[in-house]
């Protein structure tokens, strides 16, 4: 755009400005995925089936674990600061099991990525998940793609309000499950549901459910693959991860290119051209909106619809499968070049995934030995402070402790708890009725820390000037486990 200014005509920078700032935004384009089948199609269905499945059950699974500890198998008892997985329970001080379990996943998913793609992306992603789900109930209602188009474009008539409002609805009723379930992972679900339906829950389940209805409502419902291509970080990382050994979706361009849809015709004419039909059936499954013959693009989630739609039109043509196919980079430059694929299985069977795998590994295996090897009891002692000792009449030497015992285990337990290191020494704990002694049994409730007040005694001839060693060990009556503490006995 040009303007004349005194007799000069010159470039409109500002309206020019406008207008490039004008085209970064565009509208989202809606996307209408068309129905198709197929094996990658059948292993959605699974994974959604499996995923969403394990998702609302899990919290109504049930495990024993005595009638002192919740029988929820899965349970994240904020309350009492306790994690239970069916036999494990995980206290707030063993949280680097969880971070563990973070670790793993992420490196997980770097094993995976470096070797089929973003099948996280297109397969078990949450986001993936419930749009697929939604997409499902959208063409169960308004019918297929063209039905959609067509409905999406006509005017609002009684037909077509009744089936948004069911279409919304049934999508609402979803969004109110994701959230329903999510609460129950957090306290006894019969319980929690009774008070949550009576309107006697706690309000943060309410708003808790109100969030994630709405969030699961909104990002499966109408953002859809905006949330994949401009929320999620993970496209932009797993460029890093992916090499020439990595499986990927690709369109096979050496094989399908020229395009045409009349390919009998240009045959016959003696016209050279690809195994492509130009149908765009790969471009109507897709869920992203993309056309996979343009190359590898940041949208693409690997769901292999493409593949499983190009193999229905290269089958109704009678052409080999796999135009669209799983593939490698060095497969696909050698392929181009007119030589023969090498790398198949053993793109699974090189350096990096062997780290990646090797690292999962140990993690999980040191993670495992931690586990089945970890004490159920833990004792903690702490020295008075002020004073940090107290000559008795008779000349002996007192020092005051704070001893913390904890028992890790859903059942009551007897612990016997001796004092040995300083010659003479005796203990007392307030409160009780004991006479002093070097040996005293302590009850404990089933996962419950008991604080004891003891005080040591010592007659002074046995002790050195200022800090003497004795040790306090809390052992199991029933069992063989045993816990020890080294502390500081003050003398003048």
């Amino acid at each position: 755009m040009t303007v004349v200014y005194d007799g000069v005509e010159q470039v409109d920078v500002e309206a020019v400005n406008s207008k490039e700032k004008r085209a970064l935004y565009a509208a989202r384009v809606k996307v209408f995925p068309k129905r198709v089948s197929g094996t990658f199609r059948k292993l959605k269905w699974w994974v959604m089936l499996v995923t969403l499945g394990i998702y609302y059950v899990t919290p109504w699974l049930r495990w024993d674990r005595g009638e002192f500890a919740p029988d929820q198998a899965v349970l994240v008892d904020i309350a009492h600061r306790r994690f239970y997985f069916f036999f494990i329970e995980i206290w707030p001080q063993e949280f680097y099991y969880i971070a563990g379990l973070l670790i793993m996943a992420g490196i997980g998913l770097f094993l995976v990525t470096s070797t089929i793609g973003r099948a996280w992306c297109g397969y078990t992603c949450p986001q993936t998940v419930w749009v697929d789900l939604f997409i499902a109930v959208e063409r169960w209602v308004e019918g297929d793609r063209n039905a959609r188009m067509k409905l999406d474009k006509a005017a609002w008539t009684s037909d077509k309000i009744l089936k948004r409002l069911t279409k919304h609805a049934l999508w609402l009723v979803i969004g109110l499950g994701t959230g329903g379930a999510w609460i129950f992972y957090f306290a006894d679900a019969p319980t929690l549901l009774g008070d949550f339906v009576t309107f006697q829950a706690p309000w943060i389940a309410y708003s808790t459910v109100a969030i994630l209805t709405a969030t699961t409502y909104v990002f499966a419902g109408f953002m859809r693959e905006q949330v994949c291509t401009y929320m999620c970080p993970w496209p932009r990382i797993q460029s890093a991860m992916l090499d020439e050994d990595s499986l990927v979706v690709t369109y096979n361009d050496w094989r399908g290119e020229p395009r045409s849809r009349h390919q009998k015709k240009a045959e016959a004419a003696g016209e050279v051209v690809g195994d492509c039909v130009d149908c765009n059936a790969c471009v109507a499954v897709c869920p992203m909106g993309i056309d996979i013959r343009d190359g590898q693009q940041l949208e693409c989630i690997t769901c292999a619809l493409c593949i499983d739609a190009c193999d229905t039109v290269m089958a109704k043509t009678g052409k080999p499968r796999g135009l669209i196919d799983y593939a490698t980079l060095r497969d696909y430059q050698a392929n181009s070049a007119g030589q023969s694929a090498t790398t198949g299985w053993r793109s699974f069977v090189r350096p990096r995934t062997f780290v990646y795998l090797a690292l999962w590994s140990l993690i999980g295996l040191g993670m495992l030995f931690v586990l089945v090897t970890r004490d159920r009891l833990d004792v903690n002692v702490l020295h008075d402070r002020n004073p940090v000792f107290v000559q008795l009449s008779d000349g002996a030497i007192r020092n005051g402790y704070t001893i913390k015992i904890l028992n890790m285990l859903p059942e009551p337990r007897s612990f016997r708890l001796d004092l040995t290191g300083i010659t003479g020494a005796t203990m007392t704990i307030a409160g009780s009725d004991a006479l002093a002694s070097t040996s005293t049994i302590v009850e404990i409730g089933a996962d419950k820390l008991r604080a004891l007040k003891v005080y040591v005694r010592a007659p002074r001839k046995t002790l050195s000037s200022g800090r003497n060693s004795l040790q306090f060990t809390v052992s199991d009556v029933a069992g063989t486990e045993s816990s020890s503490y080294v502390a500081n006995f003050e003398a003048p």
